[in-house]
């Protein structure tokens, strides 16, 4: 854990289930929070505007993330005001584009020079990078999301991507960019070289950092003791 609490990268907890949430803030590791409407659906959150009021209670302070879903720009833009109205913690996030394909860019460009605090989400390439860093007010704080595991997914390396995007923000000292989509735990160490300063893990990636640093010796014998275990309660046998 040593080599985790020297990290300059803040680790922000991505999903919706409450439990989970609060178990997060409660142990202190995690610096904000994300959400996004498919994790909410999965939760089986009812209740958006609910949701998100519930859980701006219970964690006051840090950062927070929520999404418009609303299609057209119009009704996105009235969307990220009312959220923007929850709290002074809160992020909107607006996607890249719509479903048509048509640049959230005017918007963005918008809704920044009226000082709201964004997290641009659903991004993969350098130019959507690119145009987002051209669309943000400097002293704005907001947040870039690149999904950098769903560049992988594709076969591709992300970090060169990670590592230019990062370049490219530079010119935008007020926004944070962000590794999203991460897949292991491996990614925090990736993304904090490459120059981002928040990555998004799920529950499941935070319950792995008790393995950081981990002599693999004894790793192997745990491996080893767990198939071990698992063949024997399963009552598995060949020798009669």
């Amino acid at each position: 854990m040593s080599a985790v609490k020297n990290l300059k990268i803040k680790l922000f907890a991505d999903g919706a289930d409450i439990s989970a949430i609060r178990e997060a803030y409660r142990e202190g590791v995690v610096k904000g929070f994300t959400t996004n409407p498919t994790l909410m659906k999965k939760a089986g959150v009812t209740n958006y505007e609910e949701f998100a009021k519930t859980v701006l209670s219970e964690i006051p302070d840090l950062p927070i993330s929520f999404e418009v879903f609303s299609d057209e720009f119009a009704d996105m833009e009235k969307e990220a005001r009312k959220i923007a109205g929850w709290g002074p913690n809160v992020n909107i996030k607006i996607p890249i584009t719509n479903t048509r394909g048509e640049s959230s860019i005017p918007l963005i460009k918008k809704l920044s020079a009226d000082g709201l605090s964004l997290n641009v989400t659903a991004i993969l390439t350098l130019e959507q990078v690119k145009e987002v860093a051209g669309a943000l007010s400097g002293g704005v704080k907001s947040i870039v999301s690149v999904f950098a595991g769903r560049i992988a997914d594709t076969g591709r390396d992300p970090v060169p991507y990670m590592t230019e995007a990062a370049i490219i923000l530079k010119s935008r000292p007020a926004a944070e960019l962000l590794w999203a989509s991460s897949r292991e735990l491996i990614n925090i160490f990736q993304a904090e070289q490459c120059g981002c300063h928040i990555i998004t893990v799920t529950n499941d990636i935070l319950k792995k950092l008790s393995l950081v640093g981990k002599d693999l010796a004894a790793l192997s014998l745990d491996t080893v003791k767990m198939f071990y275990h698992d063949a024997q309660s399963a009552g598995y046998k060949l020798l009669v």
